[in-house]
């Protein structure tokens, strides 16, 4: 079964998006082991905002070879966009299901809000930044109630990013 990962930089402060909605302070000078994380995927999975926001991305094109799914209740499909509404457990349920590799749950406070109380992520991924922002957009919000999670990878990098990854803890 394909494994659902949230991969997301996060602010030292625990931001995801400055006060302005501003992401500029994302480390891009290297890698950060995206092109490893990118053979593993062939899904991205992200809310109507998020997908708005990426449209005008014109950065490298490394996630080409795979389908975007885009939560949302107003857009319409496309081509190269799926879009997925009903009942979410059902949805990535069955979507998980689905014989592939894994999806990358990239964005969208809400959206991974909905994600974490309905238990849909396996794989925590967090690139925490050495920045303190102060407000702005917070990872976490709106949890229903405690998850615990085991740490099962961590890299530091020259810069001060540091690479986290957990896995949800069954109690």
């Amino acid at each position: 079964m394909r494994k659902v990962i949230l991969g997301l930089a996060v602010s030292l402060d625990g931001f995801i998006e400055g006060p302005n909605g501003e992401y500029d302070w994302c480390f891009t000078d290297q890698d950060y082991g995206l092109t490893e994380f990118s053979k593993g995927i062939d899904a991205l999975a992200m809310g109507r905002k998020t997908y708005d926001m990426m449209k005008g991305y014109d950065g490298p094109n490394s996630w080409s070879h795979a389908r975007t799914y885009v939560f949302s209740n107003t857009l319409s499909a496309t081509a190269s966009v799926e879009v997925l509404k009903g009942d979410l457990p059902t949805v990535m349920n069955q979507l998980k299901q689905v014989e592939g590799k894994n999806i990358w749950l990239f964005g969208g406070a809400d959206l991974t809000t909905q994600f974490i109380n309905h238990n849909l992520i396996d794989e925590y991924w967090l690139s925490v930044h050495p920045i303190i922002l102060g407000s702005g957009k917070p990872l976490f919000h709106d949890i229903f109630e405690r998850k615990q999670l085991k740490l099962t990878e961590s890299k530091a990098y020259n810069t001060g990013l540091v690479s986290l990854k957990y896995a949800p803890q069954n109690l």
